[in-house]
């Protein structure tokens, strides 16, 4: 903790002056605050509010009808989708997308038919999102991200899904349609989460876990299908003495004269 504080004191994150570069299309409809820095190439929808001292650092897109709270940055080609109601603080980094089509569609006559999409998406203050993650909207309703979780890369945020606050999401981590995580949970590299799932407070999850269950608050899982970790890290044991256990098998056959 003190190496962190040390290091932003003598490496300060750069300075973004107020003001709106001359690339930049808002909206007349739009309100943004005078502190605000909207960066090259940016482009502001209607009825979008943007908060005090605010950076669009280049080519970010803001649909309308979308709020960001004061001091949110976006970094480089981050994309925010239309309804979308971001808290303060926040930071989205380059290329990730907020509030795109959640993925739905029903059987029609032999065809996939797309499911509008019409909720949106919240964000709590103080979240973090990793370049190229995304966060679809809700088909209704809204996918929630609670204050304070961080999100790494390439993350994938299912529609309806509501994530608790002081959440850590690592990279490739994906997360199904309506479900909800607790507080302070953690999901290693690539976990994989089905839909409609229940995971409680104070969770941890191990890397390229596949959860297919409900998962009580304070517990650790692992494993693919994921289960809780003792139960699995026997079960793990018991996989790496099978080949000796077969050489044991083969021995005493051989001795027996049993036949294959």
């Amino acid at each position: 903790l003190a190496f962190a504080k040390a290091v932003g004191l003598f490496f300060p994150e750069p300075k973004f002056t107020a003001g709106v570069h001359p690339s930049a299309v808002i909206a007349a409809s739009a309100q943004v605050d005078p502190t605000a820095h909207i960066g090259p190439h940016c482009v502001i929808g209607e009825r979008v509010k943007i908060g005090a001292k605010v950076v669009l650092q280049s080519g970010n897109a803001i649909g309308d009808d979308c709020t960001l709270g004061d001091e949110t940055h976006l970094f480089p080609n981050a994309t925010v989708y239309p309804r979308t109601e971001i808290g303060k603080r926040v930071r989205i980094h380059a290329s990730a997308v907020i509030g795109s089509d959640g993925f739905g569609y029903v059987a029609d006559a032999g065809v996939h038919r797309k499911i509008p999409q019409i909720g949106n998406v919240i964000i709590g203050d103080d979240v973090e999102i990793g370049a190229n993650t995304t966060v679809d909207r809700a088909a209704l309703g809204s996918t929630v991200i609670g204050k304070g979780t961080k999100i790494d890369n390439l993350v994938q945020v299912g529609h309806n899904v509501e994530l608790g606050e002081h959440c850590i999401l690592c990279a490739q981590v994906g997360v199904s349609g309506s479900t909800k995580i607790g507080n302070y949970t953690i999901l290693a590299g690539q976990v994989g989460l089905a839909g409609h799932l229940k995971i409680g407070n104070r969770v941890t999850i191990g890397s390229k876990s596949g959860v297919m269950h409900n998962i009580p608050d304070g517990e650790q899982w692992l494993g693919i299908p994921a289960q809780p970790d003792k139960q699995a890290k026997r079960m793990m044991i018991a996989m790496m003495r099978l080949p000796d256990l077969l050489k044991k098998v083969a021995a005493w056959e051989k001795k027996l004269g049993v036949n294959e």
